[in-house]
């Protein structure tokens, strides 16, 4: 069996937090987070073959490892 790997900083409570968070919003909610999300003058959201999505996730770690901490981290804590 393959040993998961959470982002630095992460843990396994921090896991279900995130999961119960998203399980327990509403459609509607999520539909404004979703909204938001594109709103944040920080990001940029693009489409692109899924082919490259590998790469993509391998470019966005390396950024992160030497500008910053997860994302998705920052926006939950």
């Amino acid at each position: 069996m393959k040993k998961n790997i959470l982002p630095k900083g992460w843990n396994k409570e921090k896991v279900q937090r995130i999961i119960a968070h998203y399980e327990s919003q509403t459609e509607e909610e999520a539909l404004a987070e979703d909204e938001a999300a594109y709103e944040e003058r920080n990001y940029t959201m693009l489409e692109v073959p899924n082919q490259l999505i590998p790469e993509i996730r391998k470019l966005i770690y390396k950024y992160r490892t030497t500008h910053q901490q997860g994302i998705v981290a920052d926006r939950e804590e």
